[in-house]
């Protein structure tokens, strides 16, 4: 195991530069904003287009066969099963679906990791205004990590943990295992954020039994924007979905039976999916993304990012600035602490040596992905050293 627990492959990743639409002059960082584009993403999105073009080509059952190859590749991706998946356009209706179907009861607490993503504090903050509970802040004391404020947190009184498995403001870990396995100890629903995490380093639903996981498609995943996934476990696929579409109902295959009105949905999470989410111009680009990341391999994929995330903190040590430590973050993203002074300068630092990354909170936030190369590392070196 690395020093970010990912076990090292003996078959390691070369570089992948040129599987990337990523100009050479360009220094990019910001995967956890928005991911470079493969060229085979791009290819696939503009034959994609070419197909919506010919509408005629387009038959019944093609309505059904790109959603279901979708859902099989993420279900595959996280370690469960196809009828587990349900095909959603973002965390936000991800996080809706979770509410509606984890039943809050008055003080109940809702647990949630300071500084989160907003999408999921604005879900829970209806859920809870609604139900007479409460949301309970989780903050770090200096020194601490995520792991150990939320665990000291967990008590009987707890009836939802939402948490990813980095904060999205600078990768810091949080150890889903140990969160799994006391949420489950005291009869707590576990909601896991995998945005800034899935397709980057391993997350097991089996191994977890989280309750649900939701995920956008277009940052570590490499897909394109509006495609997002969410997984739902066995005891919440007959639940209540959000909306009620057609392709939702059992029978929707068969075109000239839709009048034919059904309160019955199709298997498993299905009935979950958004509406529209055949999406003809955005599956095939989803798929290929999702293909690629198999063929690559997800702990391979973490193995490279570790090296590169290591090799930038100890440059960033150099220079006097301080970044999360290695056991304390995810192999693929690191936040590098900035003093006032030094966070003032630093966007400009940046673009002049045509160099992207973000400023989150307090800290650099940099997330590579095998695009990177040593002439990147050096154009953020020079950002950096320019800054400081």
């Amino acid at each position: 195991m690395t020093a970010h627990g990912v076990s090292p492959s003996a078959e390691t990743l070369g570089a992948k530069r040129a599987a990337f639409a990523v100009p050479e002059d360009v220094a990019y960082f910001n995967t956890a904003n928005l991911s470079p584009q493969l060229h085979q993403v791009r290819a696939a999105g503009e034959a994609a287009l070419e197909r919506r073009g010919r509408p005629w080509t387009i038959a019944a059952e093609d309505w059904f066969t790109d959603v279901e190859r979708l859902r099989t590749l993420f279900a595959e991706l996280v370690g469960g099963d196809a009828e587990g998946v349900a095909l959603v356009p973002a965390t936000s209706y991800g996080f809706a679906v979770a509410a509606r179907n984890l039943a809050l009861s008055t003080g109940d607490r809702v647990v949630v990791l300071a500084e989160e993503y907003p999408s999921g504090i604005y879900t829970w903050r209806a859920a809870t205004r609604a139900a007479g509970a409460e949301i309970v802040t989780v903050h770090r004391r200096p020194g601490q990590t995520w792991t150990e404020a939320v665990l000291e947190v967990l008590d009987e009184r707890v009836g939802v943990v939402s948490v990813p498995n980095v904060h999205w403001t600078d990768g810091a870990l949080v150890d889903l295992a140990a969160v799994s396995a006391r949420s489950h100890e005291i009869g707590a629903r576990l909601v896991i954020d995998g945005s800034q995490s899935i397709g980057a380093m391993p997350l097991d639903v089996a191994a977890l039994r989280p309750d649900f996981v939701v995920s956008v498609g277009y940052k570590w995943l490499l897909g394109p924007f509006g495609v997002g996934y969410l997984y739902v476990a066995p005891p919440y696929r007959r639940g209540e979905p959000l909306e009620h579409n057609w392709i939702l109902r059992e029978g929707s295959e068969d075109f000239a039976r839709l009048v034919d009105y059904r309160d019955e949905y199709q298997p498993g999470a299905r009935r979950f999916d958004v509406g529209e989410r055949t999406k003809f111009e955005l599956l095939p680009m989803a798929i290929a993304a999702l293909e690629q990341l198999r063929d690559w391999r997800i702990p391979r994929i973490a193995t490279a990012l570790a090296e590169l995330t290591d090799t930038i903190s100890a440059r960033a040590a150099e220079l006097g600035l301080d970044a999360v430590p290695a056991g304390q973050r995810g192999p693929h993203m690191l936040g590098v602490r900035l003093p006032e002074a030094v966070r003032a300068k630093i966007v400009p630092a940046l673009a002049s040596v045509n160099c992207f990354a973000a400023v989150r909170g307090e800290s650099l936030r940099i997330s590579p992905h095998l695009h990177i190369s040593d002439a990147d590392l050096a154009r953020l070196t020079d950002a950096l050293t320019l800054a400081s």
